[in-house]
């Protein structure tokens, strides 16, 4: 399995390697991008991860990495011929490409097209041509695609030409509630500050607006990157979470948050609304206004911000690693068939 050390990925990648345990599966790690910091090693060395294997090649969606790439291609083929797995599953688009011994799944988290036509709203700058052509080629390498919601497909779809099989994986979370965690009349907001995805700046420039304080954590942000023990505190301790995202394939913040009982208001996006459908409350990502009356109906009507809660909290119980491990244990036991066939 590939990773990056960057974001959801990571967690992604250990937490879905531990759940895979108990159906047999043994993993073998392979990371890309900036190398694991001390904690990440950590993590790994506590997890279900059979071996890390590191190397910090430039990952596909960086600026011009393409030198990089093939070299990291050319190791993963190494790696692979050492390792001789049954599967070979990736968790980004291009090295799907290569000559690999065995069969492909593709794991769809994000991809830049599909962010630009989100963000951006305007046509594609030439210099994502190549980025494009060889995320194509990828797609329509793999044996199977999987993604964590229908809107990701939709989104490839948009964007890429390829027939491959797909088919929706939804992401799973285990966040650790701390014991007696007491609630506080506060929002709290996730994500790098400069992410125009996350949009956490629209956050920032209502906050002295509200009744409730409002604290953001991530890079960037007042609070600075948080482990994952802070993150679970910090949202343990906060009665809505808001995430007016312009851009989220799935949702991992929002997940955590609903398991932390928070009540949920998020960017209005095709994606979001088939996670949550009626356990958040859904707004503009680009109307500060609308952002700031939904936070503050909600700080006001504890009736109303307690139901969204539960309902989140419902919503969220169907989203675990065991359930995305269950499905993948499947998936890696159909496709050699199916890449036979």
């Amino acid at each position: 399995m590939t990773a990056d050390c960057v974001g959801g990925v990571w967690t992604y990648a250990l937490e879905l390697t531990a759940a895979l345990e108990r159906h047999g599966v043994e993993v073998q790690l392979a990371t890309m991008g900036a190398r694991p910091d001390a904690g990440q090693r950590a993590a790994a060395a506590a997890s279900s991860v059979d071996g890390l294997h590191e190397s910090d090649y430039a990952l596909e969606w960086e600026h011009e990495p393409w030198e990089e790439v093939e070299r990291a291609g050319e190791w993963l083929l190494a790696l692979a011929d050492e390792l001789r797995p049954d599967v070979v599953h990736l968790n980004g688009y291009v090295h799907a490409a290569l000559d690999w011994p065995a069969p492909v799944v593709v794991a769809a988290h994000s991809d830049v097209l599909s962010w630009w036509r989100a963000v951006r709203g305007t046509p594609f700058p030439d210099r994502l041509d190549r980025y494009r052509d060889a995320v194509e080629r990828g797609l329509r390498k793999a044996d199977v695609v999987c993604a964590p919601t229908r809107a990701v497909l939709h989104d490839l779809a948009l964007s890429y030409d390829f027939d491959t099989p797909a088919l929706v994986v939804p992401n799973g979370r285990a966040l650790r509630v701390p014991a007696g965690a007491v609630k506080e009349d506060v929002v709290v907001g996730l994500g790098r500050f400069w992410d125009e995805a996350k949009n956490v700046a629209a956050l920032q420039r209502i906050a002295d607006r509200l009744p409730w304080p409002v604290l953001l954590a991530g890079p960037g942000t007042p609070l600075g990157a948080l482990a994952a023990e802070e993150c679970a505190l910090l949202l343990s301790g906060a009665r809505i979470f808001a995430s007016p995202a312009r851009y989220e394939p799935f949702g991992l913040a929002a997940l955590e948050a609903a398991q932390a009982g928070c009540a949920l208001v998020l960017g209005d996006l095709p994606s979001l609304r088939e996670v949550w459908e009626d356990a958040a409350t859904f707004v503009a990502p680009d109307d500060d206004d609308a952002v700031l009356a939904a936070l503050r109906d909600l700080c006001r009507d504890g009736e109303r911000r307690q139901e969204l809660a539960r309902r989140a909290g419902e919503r969220a119980a169907r989203y675990t690693p065991a359930a995305t491990a269950a499905a993948m244990d499947a998936l890696y036991r159909r496709v050699p068939a199916a890449a036979a066939a």
